[in-house]
C-alpha cells in the first residue's frame, strides 16, 4: 500500500495542472468546450473509444456493456444512416425513431452494442460534408476491429444492424470476420441509380406536380443522373453544360443531402448483388409500407439476392403503415423491438 506522502507526491503534478487551469483565463478568441451531454441507461454502461478512418481521423465510438454481464456477451454492431447526424442519443425521451430503436435495443437486449460517429460528427475528427463513402466505410471497419478487442464481447456472437443507407452496405464492414446475422432496416439493395430515380419520382408526386410534369422531369433525371453517378460530374458541372436542367436541381452544386458527389458516385459503383450473394449468414430485411425513402423494390432486393444463392437464409418483414423512421401514426412501432430480439436469439441459438 502507498504511504500518504507517496500518494501526495504522485498526485502533485495533477494538482498543479488543476490549479493552473483554475486561474488561467481564456485568451481572446478562445472558447470553452463543455463536456458533451452523455447517455445514461438503466441496464447498461457506456464506454467511449476511438476508431480511425483511412485519413487517420479519430472517430468516436460508443460501446455499451450490460450491467449484469458476468461472462462474454453477444454484441450488436450498428452501421449508420446517410446523414451527418450523431449516433449518440443522450435524451432518453427522444422522439427520433432511429434513436428510440438504438436505446431500446441497448436497454432490452442484454447484449453489448457498438456505434460510431462519422467524420466531423460529435467528437469525431474530420468533415462529414466532405467525407466520401470509402472513407466512411474504412471508419466502420476500424470500429468493428476495435470492438473485437473488448474482453466482455464474444467475437463468435456478433450481429450487424444496418440502418437506412447502412443496411445496403453493412455486409462490407466485417470483411473476413464471421457474424451471426445481418439486419437491414429501411434499406436498399439495388443500384443507387435505380433507387434515386424512384426517389425523385416519389418526391415530385408528393410535391403535387401534375402527372405530365412528373414524367417530363423523370425523363430529364434519367440523363442527369447518368452524368452525375456514372460519369463523375457534380450537379453544378452538369447544369453548366445543360442549363435547361437548372430548374430540376434542388440541392448543392457539389453534392446532395449534405454529402459530396463522390459519396454517391461510389455508392453507384458498388455491386450489391455481388456483395449480398456472398453473404452466407441469415439476413432479416425490415421495411414499412409507408417508407417514402426506400421503396419495396429497394429493400426486398437484399432478401431476393440472398435467397437466390442461399435459399431461406433471408426473411423479408414488411410492416403495414410504418415509415422510414419506424413510426406508425406518428408513434414508434413498439412491436419492432421484440421482433428484432426474437430473430437475434434464434440466430444466436443455432450455433453457426
Amino acid at each position: 500500500m502507498l504511504s500518504g506522502s507517496t500518494m501526495l507526491r504522485n498526485s502533485a503534478p495533477t494538482l498543479l495542472l488543476l490549479a493552473i487551469a483554475a486561474v488561467t483565463p481564456f485568451l481572446p478568441g478562445q472558447t470553452a468546450h463543455p463536456e458533451p451531454k452523455r447517455e445514461h441507461f438503466q441496464n447498461a454502461e457506456v464506454l467511449y473509444g476511438w476508431a480511425q478512418d483511412s485519413r487517420s481521423e479519430r472517430l468516436r465510438t460508443f460501446i455499451t456493456r450490460p450491467n449484469n454481464a458476468t461472462a462474454k456477451v453477444p454484441a450488436i454492431f450498428f452501421v449508420g444512416w446517410l446523414s451527418c447526424d450523431s449516433m449518440e442519443y443522450p435524451d432518453a425521451e427522444t422522439q427520433d425513431g432511429f434513436g428510440i430503436l438504438l436505446r431500446r435495443l441497448i436497454e432490452q437486449s442484454g447484449y453489448a452494442t457498438v456505434r460510431m460517429d462519422k467524420p466531423g460528427v460529435g467528437e469525431s475528427e474530420g468533415d462529414c460534408t466532405k467525407a466520401d463513402f470509402t472513407e466512411e466505410l474504412s471508419g466502420y471497419q476500424s470500429a468493428f476491429d476495435e470492438m473485437l478487442k473488448y474482453d466482455f464481447i464474444d467475437p463468435a456472437k456478433i450481429l450487424v444492424i444496418g440502418l437506412s443507407n447502412g443496411g445496403g452496405t453493412s455486409a462490407l464492414v466485417p470483411r473476413q470476420h464471421p457474424v451471426r446475422g445481418y439486419i437491414a432496416a429501411s434499406s436498399w439493395g439495388r443500384t443507387w441509380y435505380e433507387h434515386t430515380l424512384d426517389l425523385e419520382r416519389r418526391r415530385l408526386m408528393e410535391d403535387g406536380k401534375p402527372p405530365a410534369e412528373v414524367n417530363t422531369a423523370v425523363k430529364a433525371f434519367v440523363e442527369f443522373y447518368i452524368f452525375y453517378l456514372m460519369k463523375g460530374m457534380t450537379p453544378g458541372q452538369i447544369i453548366t453544360q445543360h442549363p435547361e436542367w437548372k430548374s430540376l436541381w434542388y440541392d448543392s452544386p457539389d453534392g446532395q443531402y449534405g454529402r459530396p458527389a463522390a459519396f454517391y458516385q461510389q455508392l453507384q459503383a458498388l455491386n450489391l448483388g455481388e456483395i449480398w450473394q456472398k453473404v452466407n449468414e441469415p439476413v432479416l430485411v425490415i421495411r414499412g409500407t409507408a417508407d417514402n425513402i426506400m421503396s419495396r423494390a429497394d429493400s426486398e432486393a437484399i432478401a431476393r439476392i440472398v435467397n437466390q444463392v442461399h435459399p431461406r437464409h433471408a426473411r423479408y418483414l414488411q410492416i403495414d403503415d410504418m415509415t422510414h423512421g419506424f413510426t406508425v401514426n406518428g408513434k414508434f412501432y413498439e412491436e419492432l423491438i421484440p421482433a428484432i430480439l426474437t430473430w437475434m436469439k434464434e440466430q444466436l441459438a443455432t450455433g453457426r
